[in-house]
């Protein structure tokens, strides 16, 4: 004979589930990671981000001197004495990338086929036909046939678009 009732060792009190369980300390899993970069480096807004739930910073060393990045710890420890919310600090140390300099900050369009001049001559303006990079040794680096990858928002300030440019000369 099969019952469709529940069998169980003990019977469930109300009382029991209306109860609150028992307070205990049991730390957050969940860490959210925040960077830190050229907008979210005060003070103020480090505190912002602490108290709304940031437990590791990251700092991208890809970009950026000693002194930038000190300032920013600097910034950080600040916060976290004001707020009095504990951060982890981690460091993003994949080194130094090639970034195209787009001073005027102006979107720039690439058309496939196109001829793109890569200069380490950062006096240029960015456009079109001639991309300013931070990289004097590229022309050393490469070899006609080689693929360039340029992602990222390193030239249009967008997240989402990116380009491979092919060494023709």
């Amino acid at each position: 004979m099969h019952s469709n009732h529940l069998l169980l060792e003990e019977p469930i009190r109300m009382a029991s589930i209306l109860e609150p369980s028992k307070s205990t300390f049991f730390p957050a899993m969940t860490k959210i990671v925040g960077t830190l970069g050229p907008k979210s480096r005060s003070v103020d807004v480090i505190s912002g981000c602490l108290k709304a739930g940031m437990s590791v910073a990251r700092f991208d060393f890809s970009w950026g001197d000693s002194a930038y990045h000190q300032e920013t710890l600097d910034n950080l420890r600040d916060a976290v004495k004001s707020t009095k919310k504990l951060c982890a600090v981690m460091l993003d140390t994949v080194g130094a990338e090639m970034q195209v300099v787009n001073k005027s900050e102006k979107a720039i369009s690439l058309q496939q086929d196109d001829n793109v001049i890569l200069t380490p001559d950062n006096g240029q303006e960015a456009s079109s036909q001639v991309l300013p990079i931070n990289f004097d040794g590229l022309a050393k680096a490469v070899k006609k046939g080689d693929t360039i990858f340029v992602g990222q928002y390193l030239f249009t300030g967008s997240e989402t678009t990116s380009v491979w440019l092919e060494v023709r000369h």
